[in-house]
């Protein structure tokens, strides 16, 4: 193909939307730049949400962690703040995800594989021990038990000294994703939507600084998704959070500024900046014109970008390193808060301490030597990606629209509408790389006969026992009295309308496990099954 006929071929991302060749100011006849994109920190915080952005400090460096025990991944943490982490962020196994202790029969094989395994108050405990509580933010990656998780943490806090004023960080407690993208469900959507507005309202009240919920996009574009539908469909689960809690009696300016957003980066650079800032923009108009919220810190979209896992490759595993510092490149320069860049090794296994730092040192190089940090929005006015935004709102918004038209997100997951369009999403793109019409370097091409020998993380098998004889020592030394009133008091507030929070914690505290508080909800709400 001649060069001037490959010029002017069509181009388009993977959500359709076709790409000119050039880019002029034709581009953007008729932008109302005022209305589009104001300035840093002013509405609709299409350049971000503060005014300054990172001149004022770097965005947080949240490496997300998590293996085996809460002793090893403590020493993990330790080891990433000693290398200059400035945010914790914690990854649970799957036991800990789906409210089962580790003792429990369907949990073999899996007790601290993805993660750490938190069954009590011991645990949590010892997860921070020697890491203030005060002094440090932490995220946590967890759904369905996320108000088990929050309540932990803020016990330890307290041990600690802390007030309630002092402990900060995030919780995802994004558990429409789950029924869509992941899984890790544990209830039906309808009591699972009350135990996270039980969870805004708690946290209104005791932990006015803690995020109550980070609405995930991130693993709806893990599963397949296009960067339009990972943004049309988290905005959609953010509007049904925000009506469940009106409903609920809150008021929107109680919770929404507590509210945050957690999005994949994935190797379009230009594609993804313009997913950032049209989620700013988009969420900014729908606070202000749907909930009628005029309050800034209502208006701002604030986010979590993690790299993508999914684009990760276990041939030539070293490429993986440019892959993350392409898409971590893209978060900063599409405004994130925070971000995690994935270990290289991360196909194959959980990152070693060696993928770990390096995965670190990539945000660092960025933040220190890449000039990044020197001026709010570098590429905002781009002819290119102006357009871009507002094409990818454009797609967005007609998505929210069906789904508006469906019911809302609640009732688009029962009937299956956004699984559908993941799925032909993800086919379509495997498709493309299997017929060589999209290029995975090293994998369809540039290939090599042979990978080098790497050193993976392992985990020890002997955990599950380990943990099991914890949880049987916990239930021999315990007011095991104490605990039942406890379970049965959160059981009488789930069969009616109290706050589940507030029994749960009083369960917690007097050593009631994980599965036992999950349980003891199951046993009212019962079990989803799709």
């Amino acid at each position: 193909m001649d060069s001037a006929k490959k010029d002017h071929e069509s181009r388009q991302k993977e959500s359709g939307i076709e790409v000119e060749p050039l880019y002029g100011p034709e581009s953007l006849d008729g932008f109302d730049y005022q209305e589009k994109l104001g300035d840093p920190g002013e509405y609709p915080y299409t350049r971000g949400p503060y005014p300054s952005m990172y001149r004022g400090r770097p965005w947080t460096m949240r490496q997300y962690a998590g293996f085996g025990t809460a002793k090893e991944t403590n020493e993990r943490f330790k080891y990433l703040i000693e290398q200059g982490q400035t945010g914790l962020s914690v990854a649970f196994d799957l036991p800990t995800q789906m409210g089962r202790d580790s003792d429990h029969p369907l949990t073999l094989g899996e007790v601290g594989k993805v993660g750490v395994a938190i069954d009590s108050l011991e645990d949590m405990r010892e997860l921070f021990d020697g890491i203030p509580l005060k002094d440090v933010s932490t995220s946590m990656t967890i759904n369905s038990t996320a108000s088990i998780l929050l309540l932990l943490y803020t016990l330890v806090a307290e041990e600690q000294g802390a007030t309630a004023e002092e402990v900060s960080g995030t919780t995802q407690n994004d558990i429409l994703k789950e029924y869509l993208a992941r899984g890790t469900y544990i209830y039906p959507p309808e009591p699972s939507m009350r135990v996270t507005t039980d969870m805004f309202a708690y946290c209104a009240g005791e932990s006015p600084r803690w995020n109550t919920i980070s609405i995930s996009g991130y693993h709806i574009r893990e599963a397949g998704s296009t960067a339009v539908q990972e943004l049309a469909f988290t905005l959609s689960n953010a509007i049904a959070y925000v009506e469940a809690a009106v409903e609920a009696g809150l008021s929107v300016d109680e919770f929404a500024p507590r509210l945050s957003f957690f999005f994949n980066a994935h190797n379009d650079l230009f594609g993804e900046v313009a997913k950032y800032r049209a989620a700013r923009r988009m969420w900014a108009r729908i606070m202000r014109e749907r909930f009628g919220t005029t309050s800034e810190k209502s208006l701002k979209l604030r986010f979590h970008t993690q790299t993508a896992g999914s684009s990760l490759t276990a041939q030539q595993a070293e490429n993986n390193i440019v892959r993350t510092t392409v898409q971590a490149l893209s978060a900063v320069l599409g405004g994130t808060q925070s971000l995690h860049t994935n270990g290289y090794d991360e196909a194959l296994a959980l990152p070693t301490e060696h993928s770990a730092r390096i995965a670190l040192r990539t945000q660092q190089i960025l933040a220190s030597e890449g000039g990044l940090t020197d001026t709010a929005d570098p590429l905002g006015g781009s002819y290119y990606v102006e357009s871009l935004t507002d094409a990818v709102e454009e797609e967005a918004w007609r998505y929210i629209e069906q789904i508006d038209a469906l019911g809302g997100s609640v009732k688009a997951i029962e009937n299956g509408f956004m699984q559908r369009e993941i799925e032909e999403a993800a086919f379509r793109y495997q498709r493309e790389v299997e017929k060589e019409e999209r290029t995975i370097v090293g994998v369809n091409r540039h290939t090599t006969a042979e990978d080098p020998d790497m050193e993976l993380h392992t985990v020890d098998e002997s955990i599950r026992e380990m943990q099991s004889e914890k949880i049987a020592k916990l239930k021999e030394t315990r007011d095991n009295v104490g605990v039942e009133e406890s379970l049965s008091r959160l059981k009488q507030a789930a069969q009616g309308g109290e706050n589940l929070l507030y029994p749960m914690k009083d369960a917690l505290a007097r050593y009631a496990t994980l599965g036992e508080v999950s349980d003891t909800l199951r046993e009212v709400f019962g079990e989803y099954r799709p």
